[in-house]
């Protein structure tokens, strides 16, 4: 008997087939939004090019880097080595690095973890954050400009990128290994993440489906990688030579502040954590520090950057904030969050759960116009996937 046709067997068992998906024009910005409960993924939404040299679409487990959502990982870790005996919130931690931290108009308030994670040790970002291999952490935050002169560490809460490398610098003397490794032997190995800081331990098929960053211009602003890790991991002035360095003198290296690749898929994986909070990778107790309010708004003591940041954790924020100024209502329901938002290089990003309801979300977008905004203070981008619009 002749066989059917592939046409005429699509007919006679009544399935249609799948048609191809649309043609993307080849500037659309790549988003990824997927939602979550303890259990699971429960939706997947997925559009956009993440490279336009390649036209390659996007989907929702390509790495990208998911900017300050990275120092909620830190803090994932730092709470590891809490837990191990290794690290104090509250002790010095000029004990660990080795010299002494110390705002200069308090030289007798001792900086902590605690103070660090929180944004409260009073560091001040300076114009280049980054310090490049072969120079030291300490020359940069040794300089009074980086200070608050006018409010004791513990006071006043300013957002500080910089205060990360100080913590990854004090992780690695601590812990006796380099920032991106100690990560990924302490969270994200046994989280199951293929994830890594500035591209160092992802897989190589990992990095193959990396997410070109592209500012709203048009132009690439990172990780144009050409489906290749970078022959550096580091920012380097002279060489790399990373088999030279020294423990804590620089743990700005690997960008702990925001260089963090990660697919949503992986940050789905640490939102279900702290849904279950099962104690099976944190105790309850460590979640519950994370989570525990140091700072909320109150008009005079810090900067809530346009009503962004209005009550803080232990680099977790807390969405809403009632009988406020501040507009940081993301979801619009009025509804207590936990989580981070990201915004570098063109990208918006979020990692968001809903611990009464069980449920989170984590998207990004790239190409986001710098001055983009919703009703409230996050982005119009933001709004919308946090909202699933």
């Amino acid at each position: 008997m002749r066989p059917l046709s592939p046409a005429l067997l699509l007919l006679a068992t009544g399935c249609a087939a799948t048609p191809p998906p649309a043609p993307l024009p080849m500037t659309a910005p790549a988003e990824v939004r997927v939602a979550f409960d303890a259990r699971g993924v429960t939706a997947v939404r997925a559009t956009g090019i993440a490279d336009r040299a390649t036209g390659r679409r996007v989907t929702a487990d390509d790495p990208v880097r998911i900017a300050s959502i990275s120092k909620l990982v830190v803090a994932l870790g730092v709470m590891r080595m809490v837990e191990a005996g290794q690290l104090d919130l509250d002790r010095d931690v000029s004990d660990w690095l080795g010299w002494r931290l110390r705002n200069p108009a308090f030289p007798d308030a001792p900086v902590t973890l605690r103070l660090l994670l929180s944004h409260r040790s009073g560091l001040i970002d300076p114009e280049e954050y980054r310090v490049p291999l072969g120079e030291r952490l300490r020359d940069v935050v040794d300089r009074p400009a980086l200070w608050d002169s006018r409010h004791a560490p513990g006071s006043y809460f300013r957002y500080a990128n910089i205060a990360f490398p100080v913590i990854a610098s004090v992780m690695e003397r601590a812990g006796g290994q380099r920032f991106d490794l100690l990560m990924q032997r302490l969270v994200l190995a046994p989280l199951r993440l293929d994830a890594c800081y500035n591209w160092s331990t992802c897989s190589d098929a990992k990095v193959a489906r990396h997410v070109v960053l592209y500012r709203a211009s048009g132009e690439v602003a990172l990780d144009d990688l050409g489906g290749k890790r970078p022959a550096c991991p580091v920012i380097a002035a002279a060489g790399c030579d990373l088999a030279g360095y020294r423990l804590g003198e620089n743990g700005a290296l690997f960008s702990p502040q925001g260089g963090l690749r990660a697919s949503m898929r992986d940050l789905a994986v640490i939102g279900r954590m702290l849904l279950r909070d099962d104690g099976s990778f944190l105790k309850r107790a460590s979640i519950a520090e994370l989570e525990r309010m140091a700072w909320r708004f109150d008009g005079s003591n810090g900067e809530s950057v346009g009503g962004f940041y209005c009550q803080y954790g232990l680099a977790v924020t807390t969405i809403p904030t009632a009988g406020t100024d501040c507009h940081d209502d993301l979801f619009g329901d009025g509804r207590t969050r936990i989580g981070h938002a990201g915004e570098a290089y063109g990208l918006r990003s979020g990692l968001w759960i809903d611990r009464a309801a069980g449920t989170g979300v984590a998207f990004f977008a790239t190409a986001t116009p710098p001055d983009s905004k919703g009703v409230g203070a996050f982005s119009a981008e933001e709004e919308r996937l946090a909202r699933g619009r």
